[in-house]
């Protein structure tokens, strides 16, 4: 059973974790629909997509090239991420993972989106900041695994 600690240096205590990473291709959108909105077919392909109903709102992340110009179906998007998949799986007992990677990047003020699935994270981060989040990444003794360099374009 958990016990409830009363010192505030929980922060020192976090296990920090040094990851493996990839940057998965493409460019991404974050979307946001009316929560009784049906899901629409152009949010369903693609090698990553993540799809989540509230009852404020459904919220779709998808390959930004799916989404509809334009006011077609009331969709409010952000374009332009990069989305980083941490290698899993991870126990769901193990406690820090998703906060050894974002942590760092938030110190540095880089805005992030993070989706979990059942063995692992995704974190996306917005192209303008591809350069800092490597870098801090890297800094923070993450790995990031490539197949290939296309993620450079991006920095450069």
């Amino acid at each position: 059973m958990p016990v409830i600690r009363e010192e505030d240096d929980s922060h020192e205590r976090r296990p920090q974790h040094k990851l493996k990473f990839r940057r998965l291709p493409g460019r991404f959108a974050v979307c946001q629909l009316p929560a009784d909105a049906p899901v629409p077919d152009w949010a369903t392909s693609g090698a990553f997509v993540s799809i989540t109903r509230s009852e404020d709102e459904l919220s779709i992340v998808c390959p930004g090239d799916n989404v509809p110009a334009g006011p077609a179906g009331n969709v409010k998007a952000e374009h332009g991420w990069m989305c980083f998949k941490l290698e899993g799986p991870f126990p769901f007992a193990q406690t820090g993972v998703l906060a050894s990677f974002i942590d760092p990047l938030a110190e540095q003020g880089v805005p992030i989106f993070a989706i979990s699935t059942y063995d692992t994270d995704y974190v996306l981060v917005q192209e303008s900041y591809a350069a800092i989040a490597l870098a801090t990444l890297r800094g923070a003794g993450h790995e990031l695994w490539s197949p290939d360099d296309s993620w450079r374009k991006l920095i450069e």
